[in-house]
């Protein structure tokens, strides 16, 4: 009897470890991970994969709420000046990247757009200032997005700017997801919403938890402002983005703010995440005015998520780190890259490249950091550099390759980013831009240390330890 009972156990057993290996083929990383858990928790893992596991994008309704209003689309492009070949870029050293220049356009949905103005902010207060500049200044809509939202100064400063403004008879429209925006109380939505502020909540945690789409965020970071303005990076809303962490101290992030035919996508996107969240599909035209910006700065806006087909991020990055021919330098809070980004990144520096990382000192996260620490020998042993920023948390997602391109926006280097989140990246072409992005890498390794790889290399057995768990469930954080 005993021996029966064992043997339907086995074969339960058997029969969840076969089924995330038939359902998690095409991602080995996580089959990897799921069957460690699988491993320390029988049922329970099995119950988790079931829950959290399920792939959003195999759902036909989420791709088709995935695909682009496409009349809407026409007329976007209609309106806007884009940029169809390498020769049409600011600086004529760009046209021979014609390759590169071809894979953004694949990869990216969205075209590259050639009237924009930029402004690149390093920190979250001159990135606050801007933005409640923009709102306070608004006479047509507002329509934020954040993935965390905190019931604190800053979030209570954004809330009252959004009231005020609806006073005023403008539309304000406000996007939080359900997961980042966890701890916010209901009574500061409740506020919003008598203040005629229009509150979705993108996935919140039962519904979405029932629905199995638990595992997949909205990590963009948007700001509309009367469809001129427009804000896109790092920088979510709370006191921790002007230093006020306890622990953590002074943030470093990257925000961008944009006006011109680059506003047109964000607006696209946000709107394309509200009809998600809200199944209200607004198509008013004054959210897409004819803006007067006379600048020439190339921008391309790159969403991606689990409701579109491909890997947009991702494949824009794995496209840039092989097409690098002088310099690939990249800042993320989190390296937990794929197999063919990490051998991107290999292959450039065991070619002579000159491949820069600058990755936290003080994490945020303990399970995630080990599991970027668990990158940095492998990466290093290749010739890549790897520095530690110490003046505070480096939260910036940004990257330089050789003088082509930047890319500013909320995916970090992992697979949380590539492949589950709603992200959105920012692809700046224009010298200027460039060098800025550049110039803020530079100051940060003035305030970090590398980290030598021999030193490296005796760290204790229990942070080894630690760093090849976290590694198992990376695929997962």
């Amino acid at each position: 009897m005993i021996m029966l009972g064992l043997s339907i156990l086995l074969f339960i057993f058997i029969f969840q470890a076969a089924t995330i290996l038939v359902l998690e083929f095409h991602r080995p990383a996580h089959a990897t991970a799921w069957l460690f858990i699988l491993f320390l928790f029988p049922l329970v893992g099995f119950i988790l994969y079931y829950f959290l596991a399920t792939e959003y994008r195999r759902s036909r309704k989420a791709r088709r709420r995935g695909n682009l209003n496409q009349r809407r689309r026409a007329r976007l492009l209609a309106m806007s000046t884009n940029i169809t070949n390498a020769s049409q870029l600011p600086m004529s050293e760009q046209a021979p990247r014609t390759r590169l220049f071809r894979a953004m356009l694949k990869v990216g949905e969205l075209p590259i757009s050639g009237k924009n103005r930029s402004q690149i902010f390093n920190n979250g207060m001159d990135t606050y200032e801007a933005m409640l500049r923009a709102i306070r200044h608004a006479t047509n809509h507002i329509h934020l997005s954040a993935y965390i939202i905190r019931d604190d100064g800053v979030g209570r400063e954004f809330q009252q700017a959004l009231i005020q403004k609806v006073r005023e008879g403008l539309k304000v429209k406000l996007l939080y997801d359900g997961i980042g925006s966890i701890k916010l109380p209901e009574s500061y939505i409740r506020i919003l919403e008598l203040g005629g502020v229009e509150c979705a909540c993108f996935f919140p945690l039962r519904p979405t938890f029932l629905k199995k789409r638990m595992n997949y965020r909205n990590h963009r970071k948007i700001l509309v402002v009367d469809g001129e303005i427009g804000f896109v990076g790092g920088i979510n809303i709370g006191d921790e983005y002007i230093g006020k962490h306890p622990r953590l101290g002074y943030w470093r992030d990257t925000h961008l703010m944009l006006e011109g035919d680059s506003v047109y996508w964000l607006q696209e996107v946000f709107l394309r995440d509200w009809e998600m969240a809200t199944s209200e599909k607004p198509d008013d035209p004054s959210f897409f005015p004819i803006h007067s910006c006379e600048n020439n700065e190339a921008v391309q806006i790159v969403p991606a998520g689990p409701n579109r087909r491909g890997d947009a991020i991702h494949d824009s990055v794995f496209a840039m780190l092989t097409s690098a021919r002088e310099r690939i330098w990249m800042t993320t809070p989190y390296f937990i890259p794929s197999a063919s980004i990490a051998m991107a990144l290999q292959d450039a520096a065991r070619s002579g490249l000159d491949v820069r990382i600058i990755i936290p000192y003080v994490p945020d996260t303990w399970l995630v950091h080990y599991a970027t620490l668990s990158y940095v020998e492998e990466m290093m042993r290749s010739g890549v550099r790897i520095w530690q920023y110490k003046k505070g948390f480096v939260h910036a997602k940004t990257l330089v390759v050789d003088k082509f391109i930047s890319v500013v926006g909320s995916a970090n280097m992992d697979l949380r980013s590539f492949y589950s989140n709603f992200e959105i990246n920012a692809h700046l072409f224009d010298p200027i831009a460039i060098s800025q992005v550049e110039k803020d890498f530079l100051q940060d390794l003035k305030d970090s240390v590398e980290i030598n790889l021999q030193k490296f290399q005796k760290r204790p057995r229990r942070q080894k330890a630690r760093e090849a768990m976290s590694r198992i469930l990376s695929p997962l954080l």
